[in-house]
């Protein structure tokens, strides 16, 4: 999906140039700057997010609220009942995701669950208006909590000895979370994001089916998750 995003913004860039080449050589006379022209850098990011990103609750709202003030530019909609209905409408769409969230990822919550029912560590790590660090090296790693408010927690585990499949449960509230997971281990992400999300950055994944894996349980507003 993130290369497909990639070829999205190739092929928005590339009819940008032409267009702009054409006008400039005259063979084409196309105006750049309709009215509401300037939605488009909210729609098309927003649009290319739903491919690029794993939680897509954000880039919805954004291409949703993108389109209508189109629509208002261009005098299809009226803008002051729009206003009024934006809130709403917003609201409606994060509480469907929460609601519906966990039927589609009902495999990995189930797993989720009964993980964090046999913890047998409590590894709790909060960071407000601050930064954690946490390292496991040599450690046997049984799983984490994480918690960013207006700060960041950095976890380390690729040096920590992990036996069986384990959950990092992670919070981020206008701040963010860096995890470092070994690159012999699979991971799965549950994400329940609003404007914030999960990002998966490690490029070599293990393709053992044998191996371990580290669940990511995550919970982000307006943060946001590295795992490296």
């Amino acid at each position: 999906m993130k290369n497909f995003g990639n070829v999205l913004w190739g092929i928005v860039l590339i009819v940008l140039g032409i267009i702009i080449g054409g006008n400039a050589l005259g063979i084409t006379n196309i105006n750049i700057f309709f009215d509401g022209f300037w939605t488009l850098f909210i729609i098309i990011p927003c649009f290319i997010g739903l491919f690029k990103e794993r939680e897509k609750t954000g880039n919805l709202i954004g291409l949703i609220i993108g389109i209508i003030l189109f629509l208002c530019c261009q005098d299809i909609l009226d803008f002051n009942m729009i206003w009024k209905l934006i809130l709403p409408a917003i609201l409606i769409i994060i509480g469907l995701s929460l609601i519906f969230k966990n039927t589609f990822d009902r495999k990995i919550s189930e797993e989720i669950k009964k993980l964090n029912k046999n913890k047998t560590a409590n590894n709790e790590y909060c960071a407000t208006f601050s930064e954690q660090n946490a390292k496991f090296d040599g450690e046997k790693f049984n799983g984490a909590d994480l918690t960013a408010v207006f700060g960041s927690v950095n976890c380390d585990i690729r040096n920590a000895i992990i036996e069986n499949d384990v959950v990092i449960n992670v919070s981020t509230i206008f701040g963010g979370a860096d995890i470092f997971v070994p690159e012999n281990m699979k991971v799965k992400i549950k994400s329940s994001s609003i404007f914030g999300g999960v990002d998966e950055k490690r490029k070599n994944q293990t393709e053992n089916k044998d191996a371990h894996t580290i669940y990511i349980n995550a919970t982000c507003i307006f943060g946001g998750v590295d795992v490296k």
